[in-house]
């Protein structure tokens, strides 16, 4: 049985998505960023989140899957330039930060939860299109599918003037991790970059736990997923998405209980550089799909 409710006494409204034959549950908070919180499977929580940023307005959400749109990654003095004018941007976009609206929910084959974000006046003082972001995240047994619909608005009525709208997007998952040093990965890609020295290393599968900031990007990718096995959990998590994810990013600080794994569709800088950015014309939408599945040895 798959089942539906709010979550009472929660600072924001709080969607909790369940699954009782597998208790898996999800939990969803539209108003800030259409973040998920929480992914439980069989009970075990596979997420970290934290709470005291979390519960701060004023800050950025460190925890859960933070949504990256129009861009992943940082702008050099977040600034880019569209059309000879100068924008500001911060770093991973504004999505994140942003309240979304829930249009529809299902519990016919899954529990499933459909979220909208829509350009305005804020959005367009730093990003001048119009658009449509939709999310509909699913859970069933122990995955989770987040399917995506980007759709450029401009040209319609009471918008922008028709216009190609270039963009890139990502996820931001944080995985719980309680030994990092019992961590190994199969990531598609034979070396990654340091995104902070630019140097490339060749991948062994693993990290090293003692460092203070790891911070590496996996471009070109040879495949379509990543796998995960924590030997401290006793989980596998197998993150798989479209192919217009072109990179992927893992990310750690040392001391904190959790490794982000990102897929992006452009690196960092892809407004100023267009590479690898999505081009939208007038009218027009693509679709992109992340899944998460995880089980236990």
């Amino acid at each position: 049985m798959f089942a539906i409710a709010l979550k009472p006494h929660q600072q924001y409204k709080t969607y909790v998505l369940w699954d009782q034959a597998t208790q898996s549950t999800l939990e969803v908070v539209p108003e800030r960023g259409g973040i998920i919180t929480r992914w439980q499977v069989a009970g075990q929580d596979l997420l970290y989140l934290d709470a005291e940023r979390f519960a701060n307005p004023d800050l950025t959400v460190r925890g859960g899957i933070p949504i990256l749109f129009p861009i992943c990654g940082n702008l050099p003095d977040d600034t880019y330039t569209y059309q000879g004018q100068r924008y500001t941007l911060k770093q991973h976009g504004f999505a994140r930060n942003l309240p979304w609206t829930v249009v529809q929910q299902a519990t016919d084959g899954g529990a499933s939860i459909t979220l909208v974000l829509k350009s305005n006046a804020e959005t367009r003082s730093v990003y001048p299109f119009d658009f449509e972001v939709e999310f509909t995240y699913t859970l069933k047994g122990n995955s989770l599918q987040i399917f995506q619909r980007y759709t450029n608005l401009c040209g319609t009525m009471d918008s922008l003037p028709p216009q190609t709208m270039p963009f890139s997007t990502g996820l931001h998952p944080y995985f719980l991790a309680l030994d990092k040093e019992k961590l190994a990965f199969e990531i598609p890609a034979m070396q990654y970059r340091d995104q902070r020295t630019q140097k490339t290393q060749v991948f062994t599968g693993r990290f090293d736990a003692a460092e203070d900031e790891i911070d590496v990007l996996f471009s070109p990718l040879t495949g379509l997923a990543t796998t995960t096995i924590d030997h401290h959990q006793k989980s596998r998590i197998i993150l798989s998405y479209s192919s217009a994810y072109s990179s992927v990013v893992y990310w750690t600080l040392k001391g904190k209980d959790y490794y982000c794994l990102e897929p992006w569709t452009a690196p960092r800088n892809a407004l100023n550089t267009g590479k690898l950015l999505t081009y939208l014309k007038p009218g027009a939408s693509c679709e992109m799909l992340v899944h998460l599945s995880a089980t236990f040895f």
